[in-house]
C-alpha cells in the first residue's frame, strides 16, 4: 500500500493572531492552497511566551476547523528575548558529526541559561574568513518549557509537530525564495509584530546577526489608547487607516508616528551595534514584515528616520495563490504572513 507524503502546515503563533500556510509544489512553482488567520486576545502571548494555553488552542482548533484542516503535519517557529538565544560563533573547523558531539559543551560560554534546560542546535556557514582553520557556526538555544507550551497547544489541536524553527530564519526562507540571493548586498530584514522585534541582518543568504527586542506595534496601541480613551480593538482600526468615531485621523497619525520613535529607536540601536561590533559591513535596506508594516505611514516613517530604504516584504511575491483561496484578502494580509509562509517552506530534514 502506498501513502501519499503529507505537505505539512507552517503555524505562526503570534502576539495578536494565529496564522496558517500550507505550500504545494507545482510545475510552474510553489503554490499556496491554505492561508488563514484569528485573533488572539490582548496578553495572550508576551514576547514569545504563551501566558494561556487554552485560550491558543481553541483559537487554534477553530482556525483549523474553518479550514478543514485534519490531522496533518506541522511546523512551528519560537522567538523572544528572554527564550530564544541566537548567536554567530567561531570554532575550530570540525566536522558537523564532531560539532554535535561537542556542542553542548561549546554553548555552555555563550548560553545565559542553565544549558539542561534549553534546546540546542546548530547550523555551520563555512570557513571563517580571517582564519582559514576556524569556522563560522550559528548556534540557536531555545528553553526546553517554551517549546513544550507551543507544543502542547499544536497537538491539543490535533497536529502532529515535526519541525521547530526560528521566526527569523523562517523570515529569511520567504524573503530568499521570493526576491533570491542579493549576492554582495547586505540586507536587514525586521519583523516587528505586536509586542516583539526580530532583526536578522544577513548577506548572500548567510545571517551575520540577529537580534530580538521586546518592543512592538503595541507601543502604538497603548498610545492611541492613552490618548483617546480608546478600547484596544478601536485602537487596532486607527492604525490600519480606519476611521474611529471623533478621532481625527491627523490626530491619529501624529500619535501613532511619535510612539513608533520606540520601534525605530531599537532597530537603530541593534543596527548601531552590529557595524560597531559584529562587521563593518553597509546595510543597504530594510524589508519590513510583522503586522506594524499595515500601520499607515509607517514604512515611510521608518525610511526617514533612520535614513536608508525600506521595503515591505510581500511574502507571495513569486508563489501561486489558488484560485480556491481570496487572493485579494491574502494580498492585504501580506506582510503578517512572513513567518507562516516561511514555516510553510519547511521540510524534514531542511537545514
Amino acid at each position: 500500500m502506498f501513502f501519499k507524503k503529507q505537505i505539512p502546515v507552517g503555524i505562526d503563533i503570534g502576539s495578536s493572531y494565529i496564522k496558517i500556510a500550507r505550500l504545494v509544489e507545482s510545475k510552474q512553482g510553489m503554490e499556496l492552497n491554505l492561508f488563514d488567520m484569528i485573533g488572539l486576545p490582548h496578553g495572550t502571548i508576551v514576547d514569545g511566551i504563551i501566558e494561556d494555553k487554552g485560550v491558543v488552542s481553541s483559537a487554534l482548533q477553530e482556525l483549523l476547523a474553518k479550514n478543514k484542516v485534519k490531522s496533518t503535519d506541522a511546523v512551528i517557529g519560537v522567538a523572544g528575548h528572554s527564550s530564544v538565544i541566537i548567536k554567530r560563533i567561531t570554532l575550530p573547523t570540525m566536522k558537523e558529526e564532531e560539532l554535535s558531539n561537542s556542542i553542548k559543551f561549546e554553548a555552555e560560554q555563550y548560553i545565559p541559561f542553565d544549558i539542561n534546560d534549553v534546546n540546542i542546535d546548530f547550523q555551520i556557514l563555512g570557513e571563517n574568513r580571517d582564519d582559514s582553520n576556524q569556522m563560522d557556526v550559528v548556534l540557536i538555544a531555545v528553553k526546553k518549557n517554551v517549546i513544550k507550551d507551543y507544543a502542547d497547544v499544536v497537538e491539543n489541536a490535533g497536529l502532529n509537530l515535526i519541525v521547530v524553527d526560528i521566526a527569523h530564519f523562517a523570515v529569511g526562507n520567504i524573503f530568499e525564495h521570493n526576491y533570491g540571493v542579493l549576492e554582495g548586498e547586505c540586507v536587514a530584514l525586521a519583523n516587528i509584530g505586536g509586542n516583539s522585534s526580530n532583526l536578522n541582518i544577513v548577506k548572500n543568504g548567510i545571517p551575520l546577526f540577529t537580534r530580538d527586542t521586546p518592543t512592538g506595534s503595541n507601543v502604538q496601541t497603548e498610545a492611541l489608547m492613552n490618548e483617546f480613551g480608546l478600547t484596544y480593538e478601536d485602537a487596532e482600526r486607527l492604525k490600519k487607516g480606519l476611521s474611529v468615531d471623533e478621532v481625527p485621523p491627523e490626530n491619529a497619525s501624529y500619535t501613532i508616528l511619535s510612539a513608533s520613535e520606540e520601534i525605530f529607536g531599537d532597530i537603530q540601536r541593534s543596527m548601531d551595534f552590529f557595524k560597531s561590533s559584529i562587521s563593518d559591513e553597509n546595510i543597504g535596506k530594510i524589508i519590513l514584515s510583522g503586522g506594524v508594516a499595515l500601520t499607515k505611514g509607517f514604512a515611510d516613517a521608518m525610511s526617514e528616520r533612520l535614513g536608508m530604504p525600506v521595503e515591505v516584504l510581500d511574502p507571495f511575491k513569486n508563489i501561486a495563490i489558488s484560485d480556491k483561496l481570496d487572493s485579494l484578502m491574502i494580498k492585504e494580509s501580506g506582510p503578517i504572513g512572513a513567518v507562516a509562509m516561511g514555516l510553510a517552506l519547511r521540510r524534514v530534514g531542511d537545514r
